[in-house]
């Protein structure tokens, strides 16, 4: 396993799993024992996901049996907006999240969107940094402009970015902004989120088959040469393993870049943040009775 170190100096695996649309709660916290058992030690929730509370409680087994310490697994959850209207929402969401998980800290915590009062969403996550609550913070869908007048704005700069990037949205500008302020840059969607049918991609086949690879890991080492943690999701064990299994191989520069050819250079297509209609779907999405 490679990990990246954060501007606080927190080590943080390069590779996570995901559990984003695993709502069956079972389901999700065999996933998850099963990804620890592999070797995961980042495993990515959010409030609005709904299943805080089976990564909580596979957590806790993964710990009871041994299989690690709760300090050798990097927890991530994200605040969600209907909790950002202002420091106290916040406060609170961040409060609703430790208590459904069953945890006495988030090793990262976000803010999903750059939505309501994001500002002061982002003063309630510096107190619960400073009052170890949280270990580090971050953004997630923060595009390269909100995030460096962010950065330029407020006291303690985010340590993580969570955006789309696999080689279809690469996001080349967006990494330079990252990088500038220091802020590491986490893809979700590594795989394309089901979308442009890479597998069936023959440059792609032919890269995976020169190393004796999968498509998936072809595709997920593309990101992390790049300096991107990745957090690609399955319920499949035999996925949950290939997607873990990066770190016997490497990608040639030649490689790199054709892989990189594959960008088509837009925003994109799964969250249109830009798309008023899909703004006010997400200010209106419940995640508390």
């Amino acid at each position: 396993m490679e990990f990246s170190v954060l501007s606080n100096n927190l080590k943080m695996p390069m590779v996570g799993f995901g559990v984003f649309q695993v709502t069956d709660k079972e389901e999700c916290r065999q996933s998850v024992l099963s990804a620890i058992r592999t070797g995961y030690r980042l495993i990515d929730t959010a409030a609005v996901y709904g299943n805080e509370d089976a990564v909580g409680e596979a957590v806790r087994d993964a710990v009871a049996e041994g299989l690690c310490t709760r300090e050798e697994l990097f927890i991530t959850s994200k605040l969600w907006v209907q909790d950002m209207a202002n420091y106290d929402t916040a406060k609170a969401g961040i409060a609703a999240s430790l208590e459904k998980a069953g945890l006495e800290y988030f090793d990262l915590y976000l803010l999903h969107q750059a939505m309501r009062d994001y500002f002061s969403a982002w003063r309630a996550l510096e107190d619960a940094l400073e009052e170890g609550k949280l270990k580090a913070i971050g953004v997630s869908n923060f595009y390269a402009h909100v995030l460096a007048n962010f950065c330029e704005t407020v006291k303690i700069k985010p340590m993580v970015n969570q955006v789309e990037l696999h080689p279809y949205f690469s996001q080349p500008a967006a990494l330079e902004t990252m990088k500038y302020y220091n802020v590491q840059p986490e893809a979700w969607a590594p795989l394309g989120g089901g979308r442009h049918k890479p597998f069936e991609n023959k440059m792609l086949q032919d890269i995976a088959r020169r190393h004796q690879k999968s498509v998936s890991q072809i595709i997920l080492r593309w990101n992390v040469q790049r300096g991107v943690t990745v957090i690609p999701k399955s319920t499949h064990q035999h996925r949950i393993e290939e997607n873990f299994a990066l770190w016997d191989f490497a990608l040639t520069d030649k490689e790199m870049e054709q892989i990189g050819s594959l960008d088509l250079g837009y925003v994109g297509d799964a969250v249109k943040h830009f798309n008023p209609e899909f703004v006010r779907g997400c200010l209106g999405v419940k995640i508390h009775d």
